[in-house]
């Protein structure tokens, strides 16, 4: 098959507006991607037709939300090829996810991986701030270590120096599966593996990473994996955590609440197994089944000319700005991955946003919640503009054409 961008691009209603009397290119899909059709609709039934609380109820709206939910819990684990439906936990979002395997490993437990004083966390320079604040909380609170791995201008990881940061303290690696600024796709799989040799665990921040089409954590041998809702067509204020059975069944609680708990009275409280345990009060009902939605219509899609199509969208758009004299590209990995962090010589990205977006063109400009690699890459911020499925090469166009309307402004 061939991707149709027309009419894969056809289904997301917004795509049809016009900015300042331009189309819009919407090519911040990074931060979040636009919804299609399928999506909205399905949060419309719940909210006319299908909405009650979950779990607790014995009605037919009960009833009937309580199965769509547990059908999206299926419809998550089908997407990562859990081993068990009872590894997805529903949170609130991708952050909501490393808080909660943060906080519970440093909790205290008699668990293998517990997190304490002197233990290490071994993170990459190039993780979101949502992969990496949940650690330092653990070393402020807790006591533990946190050891960087360097990366290449590129975003590369070397390997080797990889496993060298592993001692018998390393109690997990957390790594992003796709850079949100350099576009760099890590080696997950030999990851995994290393931090495994030394019986630590491996967590992947796939938030970036999974709208590019279903993931096999089993394959990849990933302890834990997490993804959010709204940077993969679905809506916000959702997402999911993986975690091994056996793994998550070691740990305790991160919140407290009702459907976590086994039995409470003023004594003591037992806990519910996993995925209940971390699922503390109501869920975002409607959120998790219009997730569940669109991660079934993402396994519909053609995803191999989906995947070609945003890479073809890259490759057009690094081919038309390299070289460039008055421009500077972060990132270009063999891999990479549909993003292009970029900077005007002598203007401020936040500027040029202001001026590609009067064009139509909108984009992102700051630090991308990622200081670390700013700091690595020896600036403050950058612009960004980063490609989903139904940009098209025309959006492309747009955008280069405004970026030199942008030079000419502030040559």
């Amino acid at each position: 098959m061939s991707f149709d961008v027309t009419s894969f691009r056809a289904q997301f209603p917004i795509l049809k507006t016009e900015i300042y009397g331009k189309p819009l290119a919407y090519l911040d899909n990074a931060a979040s991607v636009q919804k299609p059709q399928i999506v909205i609709d399905r949060i419309n039934e719940v909210l006319t037709g299908g909405y009650a609380n979950v779990h607790r109820g014995l009605h037919y709206l009960s009833n009937k939300a309580t199965a769509d939910y547990e059908k999206a819990r299926d419809s998550v684990a089908k997407y990562v090829n859990a081993a068990d439906r009872d590894e997805i936990v529903f949170t609130a979002g991708g952050t909501d996810a490393m808080n909660l395997v943060a906080q519970s490993l440093g909790a205290p437990s008699d668990s293998k991986w517990h997190i304490g004083e002197g233990d290490e966390i071994i993170l990459s320079v190039m993780e979101h701030h949502s992969n990496i604040v949940p650690w330092h909380l653990l070393r402020e609170r807790k006591g533990a270590v946190i050891k960087w791995v360097d990366v290449d201008d590129d975003g590369n990881i070397d390997l080797e120096a990889f496993r060298a940061h592993f001692t018998e303290r390393t109690k997990i690696a957390s790594i992003t599966g796709l850079s949100n600024v350099l576009g760099a796709t890590p080696p997950i799989k030999e990851m995994a593996a290393i931090a495994h040799e030394h019986d630590a665990l491996f967590m992947t921040d796939g938030c970036q990473h999974a709208v590019h089409g279903p993931v096999d954590v089993q394959a990849q041998g990933i302890d834990f994996y997490v993804l959010t809702g709204h940077k993969i067509y679905g809506p916000n204020g959702i997402g999911a955590l993986y975690g091994r059975k056996e793994v998550l069944a070691t740990m305790p609680p991160f919140r407290g609440g009702g459907e976590m708990i086994d039995t409470v009275s003023m004594e003591e409280v037992t806990y519910n197994d996993p995925p209940h345990r971390f699922e503390a009060g109501t869920p975002p009902i409607t959120e998790a089944i219009a997730l569940g939605a669109a991660l079934d219509w993402m396994m519909e899609q053609d995803i191999d000319g989906l995947r070609a199509h945003e890479r073809a969208l890259t490759d057009h758009a690094m081919e038309a700005l390299t070289g460039l004299n008055w421009i500077d590209l972060y990132g270009s990995a063999a891999d990479k991955g549909p993003v292009i962090a970029f900077n005007l010589n002598g203007a401020h990205p936040h500027d040029v946003s202001t001026v590609l977006d009067r064009q139509g063109v909108a984009i992102r400009a700051g630090h991308h919640c990622c200081q670390p690699l700013m700091r690595r890459l020896g600036v403050t911020a950058t612009g960004r503009a980063s490609f989903a499925a139904y940009n098209t090469h025309e959006d492309i166009d747009q955008f280069v054409k405004a970026l030199h309307k942008a030079q000419e402004l502030f040559a």
